[in-house]
C-alpha cells in the first residue's frame, strides 16, 4: 500500500506542478501561453491526471487482496507485480494523452485565442477551433470513457468484494479494522471521481466556464488533501488533532 501511496504522492506533485504555477501567473498578470506550451501542458495534465486514476484502481486491487486473500498477499502483490502495475498505469495514460494531443494539433485555430479556463484543457481548446472537431469528439466519446470509467468500475467491483468479505468477519473489531484500511482510499476515490465525472462525461456543447471551478477539485484540492487524508490513520497525528481541538474548546469562567 505504501509503495503505491508514495507513487501516488509523486504523481500528485507532478500534476500540481503542471497546473498551479501557470495558474498563479495567469491570476497575477495578463500573460499569454505559446501554442506549443499549451499543448505541452495539456499533454502532461491528462497524463498525470489519468495516472492518478489508474493508481487509485491499483490501490483498490491491493486492498482487495489484503482483505479477501491475506494468506497469499505476499505472493500476489509481489515487488515485481507492483512495478509492472505502476509501469502499465504510466505507459497507458501517456499514450492516451499523446493521442488527444496529436488529434488536437491537427485542428485549425483562426478566430479567438482566449482560453476560458485556467489551464489548457481539451474541451475549451476544441471550442476555439474553426475546423471540424468530429474526429476528436468521436475519440473522446469512445476511448475517453474507457480510460475514465474502466478504473472506476474496477474500484467499484473490488469494494463490492471487500464489503462482502468484511461482512463475513464475526467480530466487530475485525470489521472496524478492515474498514479502517479502506476509509482513506474511499475518500480519495469519491473526491477524485466525483469532480472528474461531472466535468468530462458531459457533451462538449454543454461545457461552460463554471466547469473549470470543479476542475480545481481534482487538479489542486484532491492532490493537496491526499497526504492529509492518509495521515489521519497515523495515531500521533490523531492525538495531535485531539489536543488542538481540546485547546480551542471554550472554558467556563469561574463565578
Amino acid at each position: 500500500m505504501y509503495f503505491f501511496l508514495s507513487f501516488l504522492s509523486f504523481i500528485d506533485i507532478c500534476l500540481t506542478t503542471t497546473v498551479v504555477p501557470r495558474m498563479l501567473v495567469n491570476f497575477l498578470s495578463e500573460k499569454t501561453i505559446s501554442y506549443a506550451g499549451c499543448l505541452t501542458q495539456m499533454y502532461f495534465f491528462y497524463a498525470f491526471g489519468n495516472t492518478d486514476s489508474f493508481i487509485l484502481a491499483v490501490m483498490a486491487y491491493d486492498r482487495y487482496v489484503a482483505i479477501c486473500d491475506p494468506m497469499h498477499y505476499i505472493t500476489t502483490i509481489s515487488h515485481r507485480r507492483c512495478v509492472l502495475l505502476v509501469a502499465f498505469s504510466c505507459s497507458f495514460t501517456h499514450l492516451h494523452s499523446l493521442l488527444h494531443t496529436l488529434l488536437l494539433n491537427h485542428l485549425t485555430f483562426c478566430n479567438s485565442n482566449v482560453i476560458h479556463h485556467f489551464i489548457c484543457d481539451l474541451s475549451p481548446l476544441m471550442k476555439l477551433s474553426c475546423s471540424s472537431t468530429f474526429l476528436n469528439e468521436i475519440v473522446i466519446k469512445t476511448e475517453g470513457p474507457i480510460v475514465l470509467v474502466a478504473p472506476f468500475l474496477f474500484i467499484t467491483f473490488s469494494y463490492i468484494r471487500i464489503f462482502i468479505a468484511v461482512l463475513k468477519i464475526p467480530s466487530a473489531a475485525g470489521k472496524r479494522k478492515a474498514f479502517s484500511t479502506c476509509g482513506s482510499h474511499l475518500s480519495l476515490v469519491t473526491l477524485f471521481y466525483g469532480s472528474i465525472f461531472y466535468v468530462y462525461l458531459q457533451p462538449l456543447s454543454t461545457y461552460t466556464v463554471q466547469d473549470h471551478i470543479v476542475t480545481i477539485v481534482h487538479t489542486v484540492v484532491s492532490s493537496m488533501l491526499n497526504p492529509f487524508i492518509y495521515s489521519l490513520r497515523n495515531k500521533d497525528l490523531k492525538q495531535g488533532l485531539r489536543k488542538l481541538m481540546s485547546k480551542r474548546k471554550p472554558q467556563a469562567a469561574p463565578s
